[in-house]
C-alpha cells in the first residue's frame, strides 16, 4: 500500500525537497542522481502534477537545483569528518525525507536521524533505520535528545533548510549546548541573510504559517557566530552552488544569473562550525 500525504498537511513540506531531488536527477543527470528519491516518490499516494509543473518551470528548477546541490554539499562536509573520525555520529537535524546517511554510511558510523514525531511516523514507513542507524522523535529545542546521541567516536551534525524556520535566539541556544555537549564535533546547515528570509517568507514559511521573520534566523556575515560561544573553535563559509563543486556551467544563461543573485544579494551559504576539543586544567 502507498503511503498516503495529505494536502495541506506538515507532511506534504517533506515532499518538496524529496521531489526536487527526483527532478534534478531526471534533469541533470550529469550532475545528480538520486534513484532513492525516485523509488520513495513512487511509494506515495500523492499528485504530484501541480509540483511538477511549479518545479518544471526555470524558477522551479532552480529551486530543485538548490535542494539536490545542498545534500551534495552537506554530504561533502560529512564524509570529509569521517574521514578523520570514522566511527563518528552523523546527526541529520530535521531530517524530513532526507538520506544522507546511506550516502555517507562508511560501514563503521553510527546515523541519527531527529524530527518531529510525525515526520518520524512517515520516514519509519519510507525510510527504515539502517544497521547502525536511528530515527529519533524529538524538538531540537528540547535538548534531552542529546543524551541518546552515540559521540565516543566524535560526531558531524548537518541540517538542510532547517534554522530558516528557527527564532534567532533558539539558534544561539543550540549551538552553544551543542557545543558544550560535543567538544571537537563539527556543525554544518545552509543559511542566507535576511534579504533571503524574506523572499522565503513568500515561499516556504508561509506554507508552514510563518508571517514574521524579523525574529527568525539569518545571517549577513558567518563571523557574527563567533561570539556566539567560546567553545567555538572556527567558522567558515563556503557557496551553496559553488563552493563544493562548481556548477556555473553546467547550467543554462538563466540559472547561472541565479547563482550570482544567490551569491551576492541573498548570501546563501554553507556554514561550518568547528567546536573546540575538550582542554583538562593542568593539575599542579
Amino acid at each position: 500500500m502507498r503511503y498516503h500525504i495529505e494536502n495541506n498537511s506538515v507532511q506534504e513540506t517533506l515532499v518538496i525537497p524529496l521531489f526536487g531531488r527526483l527532478v534534478c536527477s531526471e534533469r541533470f543527470p550529469q550532475l545528480f542522481s538520486d534513484p532513492e528519491a525516485k523509488r520513495i516518490c513512487n511509494a506515495l499516494d500523492y499528485d504530484f502534477a501541480e509540483k511538477r509543473k511549479k518545479m518544471e518551470s526555470p524558477a522551479g528548477l532552480f529551486g530543485a537545483l538548490e535542494v539536490a546541490q545542498r545534500q551534495y554539499d552537506l554530504r561533502c562536509e560529512v564524509e570529509a569528518y569521517l574521514k578523520e573520525h570514522p566511527r563518528a555520529a552523523a546527526v541529520n537535524l530535521g531530517c524530513g525525507l532526507d538520506d544522507t546517511f546511506s550516502k555517507v554510511d562508511n560501514g563503521l558510523c553510527c546515523g541519527y536521524n531527529l524530527d518531529f514525531p510525525d515526520v518520524i511516523a512517515a520516514r519509519n514507513e519510507l525510510l527504515p533505520a539502517a544497521e547502525r542507524e536511528e530515527n529519533l522523535a524529538c524538538d531540537l529545542n528540547d535538548f534531552s535528545w542529546m543524551d541518546r546521541i552515540g559521540a565516543s567516536g566524535g560526531a558531524v551534525f548537518f541540517a538542510a533548510g532547517v534554522f530558516y524556520y528557527f527564532k534567532t535566539g533558539d539558534v544561539k541556544k543550540l549551538f552553544a549546548a551543542m557545543a558544550e555537549r560535543f567538544p571537537g564535533a563539527v556543525l554544518a546547515f545552509d543559511s542566507c541573510n535576511e534579504r533571503g528570509a524574506k523572499l522565503m517568507r513568500k515561499t516556504w514559511l508561509k506554507e508552514a504559517g510563518i508571517t514574521d521573520v524579523s525574529a527568525f534566523f539569518s545571517l549577513e556575515d558567518e563571523k557574527e557566530l563567533l561570539g556566539w560561544s567560546d567553545r567555538f573553535a572556527s567558522v567558515s563559509a563556503k557557496s551553496y552552488m559553488r563552493g563544493y563543486r562548481d556548477i556555473y556551467r553546467d547550467v543554462g544563461l538563466f540559472h547561472r544569473l541565479m547563482i550570482r543573485f544567490c551569491d551576492s544579494l541573498v548570501n546563501m551559504k554553507i556554514i561550518r562550525i568547528a567546536f573546540k576539543e575538550e582542554k583538562y586544567d593542568a593539575q599542579i
